[in-house]
């Protein structure tokens, strides 16, 4: 016996959206938005911190306007965080290495 499934967007109208079209573009839409809100994870594992960053980046890829640039600067700000550790973890090594 295989595994339970999680209904995908397809299985969305035969059980959640019975009678909605599926060839309309927002009826879909709104199937894969069921889809994702639907999935359970564990976010205290590696895999489900991958998960989060994945679905971070689908969703900024979806936005427009000004949330698109919020999503800029929110990545903007990590990566600048992250070149400064990384600058500072390099002088504490080179100047251990180096006196």
């Amino acid at each position: 016996m295989e595994g339970h499934q999680p209904p995908g967007p397809e299985d969305r109208f035969e059980d959640d959206l019975v009678g909605l079209d599926r060839d309309d573009p927002e009826a879909r839409a709104f199937a894969e938005h069921l889809d994702r809100m639907a999935r359970v994870r564990n976010g205290y594992t590696v895999e489900g911190y991958l998960a989060g960053v994945t679905d971070f980046a689908e969703s900024a890829n979806r936005s427009r306007g000004h949330r698109r640039l919020m999503v800029t600067l929110v990545v903007a700000l990590i990566l600048l965080g992250l070149a400064f550790a990384t600058w500072n973890l390099l002088t504490v090594v080179f100047g251990v290495i180096i006196p």
